[in-house]
């Protein structure tokens, strides 16, 4: 059966689903990508090559089994094609919207490096776990036994998602302690509609909730409930707040220079119909603006493409490496330039003029030697500066972690020097008994899948320190 299904790269060509065109999509905040059929889902899989060292498993941070669900794809046997997805991966419906694939597991297809194109991997994914949920395979979460232990997770990202579900098909009793109104982390509040639509999250919250995971909302740790008494009331504690400190840049107070985070959040939420001021007065809306974005990973492209859709007069992307340089994914960048993005690489802000501001200072770069990543060192070109007008400034300079010991009154938390939280880079272990820790608060800012993968690892180890606490305890 393999046979006669797979291995038709050399006379079927890669083939994306339609995306909408530029003129339609950037007037609203729905997904660009159109679903695949059955048929077409059926012949994109069929190209898989089906590896011996399949690559794109490889470097997938999940190891998702690709290559058995590709080929069960293009056989037609869906719903086993979905079991084996989940398998490894707890949102692949998620994962299939949002992973810089060009990065990972396409960019790293064995057919792809044969100038055959890659296999399309991630639509396929999506379309997957969308047809399962049409069609009702995505089973509740009924545990076979409950447990008496309970784990307390702080953070309702993906990292926390990922280890709740986890904790709790084994019958551990869950509690998510999180700051926001809503489950989801950035997947609901920093990444917008357009690349991953607000219903797919809060499916998944709703499993979670119907399969008895306790949310505990509108929760600052340290201000509304000790981190303390969270413990006090776990067997376990699980630390998966993510990273929302912004890497700033010196004096920028000014009005009209904003952050990220709040920018994309509150486009979000005024996506959800709440009442948010900050956006009805203009403070965080691109209208009719000028607008500059300053960085060039993939939360500037998502401020980039918010800004395209509200409305804005121009949108311009500074970055101080070149294209082939920049950390964004490369997908995203060609979205953004058919929507009308302008990119002004190798260019770094210097200062900013007006009050409100009203342009950013530009410094025009050449790129040097390589640094110790392997990426040239953009060095300053003298003379060549210039005022880039704007009305509207958003820093999209990546993240920090908060100082979670000061923040939640726990200085006996141990942290590395870089300010995250000192833990087992494989089990999240951290220097207090019982208190794991997983994704970004770890690592730095990373990705979606790598949160996930980080949340179900610390959820293994969750459970294996209950399994032997248990045995302590009848000791």
């Amino acid at each position: 059966m393999a046979g006669q299904k797979m291995l038709k790269f050399t006379v079927v060509d890669r083939d994306m689903p339609e995306k909408r065109p530029p003129n339609l999509r950037k007037q609203d905040f729905n997904e660009i990508y159109a679903d695949y059929a059955r048929d077409k889902a059926a012949e994109q899989s069929s190209r898989c090559s089906q590896c011996g060292v399949p690559y794109c498993q490889t470097h997938c941070p999940l190891h998702n089994n690709i290559p058995d669900w590709l080929r069960l794809t293009a056989e037609g046997r869906l719903q086993e094609a979905y079991e084996i997805s989940q398998a490894t991966n707890t949102f692949p419906e998620i994962c299939g919207r949002i992973c810089p694939q060009d990065r990972l597991c396409e960019g790293n297809c064995v057919i792809e490096q044969s100038g055959h194109g890659t296999v399309t991997i991630g639509s396929v994914e999506k379309y997957i776990t969308d047809t399962a949920f049409e069609n009702g395979w995505v089973k509740p979460i009924r545990p076979h036994a409950e447990r008496h232990e309970s784990v307390g997770i702080i953070g309702a990202g993906p990292g926390g998602l990922a280890a709740a579900d986890m904790l709790r098909r084994q019958g551990v009793q869950v509690t998510i302690y999180d700051r926001y109104d809503r489950g989801g982390g950035l997947l609901t509040y920093g990444i917008p509609g357009f690349k991953l639509e607000k219903d797919i999250v809060m499916q998944r919250i709703a499993q979670l909730e119907d399969g008895g995971v306790q949310f505990v909302l509108n929760c600052n740790v340290g201000e509304d409930l000790s981190f303390d008494a969270i413990r006090g009331k776990h067997d376990a504690v699980l630390i998966a707040t993510g990273v929302y400190k912004t890497r700033d840049l010196p004096d920028s107070e000014t009005d009209g220079i904003v952050n990220a985070i709040d920018y994309l959040t509150a486009s979000n939420r005024k996506s959800f119909g709440d009442d948010v001021p900050e956006y009805e007065s203009g403070a965080l809306n691109a209208a009719g603006k000028r607008v500059v974005v300053i960085g060039g990973g993939d939360t500037a492209m998502d401020c980039l493409r918010t800004a395209v859709r509200q409305g804005a007069e121009s949108v311009k992307c500074l970055y101080r490496r070149d294209r082939t340089n920049m950390p964004g994914s490369q997908r995203e960048t060609a979205n953004a330039e058919e929507e009308g993005v302008e990119f002004i690489w190798l260019a770094a802000p210097q200062g900013f003029e007006g009050e409100p501001v009203s342009g950013v200072k530009v410094q025009k770069m050449r790129l040097g030697a390589p640094d110790v990543t392997g990426r040239q060192m953009p060095e300053v070109i003298a003379g060549a500066d210039y005022v880039e007008d704007a009305d509207l400034v958003i820093k999209a300079l990546g993240f920090e972690p908060e100082d979670i010991p000061t923040l939640w009154g726990v200085p006996e938390l141990a942290v590395t020097r870089w300010g995250t939280i000192k833990a087992d880079f494989t089990t999240g272990k951290t220097n207090l008994e019982g208190v794991y820790a997983a994704g970004d608060i770890v690592r730095g800012a990373s990705l979606v899948v790598w949160a996930i993968r980080d949340g179900r690892d610390a959820a293994t180890a969750i459970l294996d320190y209950l399994g032997q606490s248990a045995t302590v305890a009848a000791e």
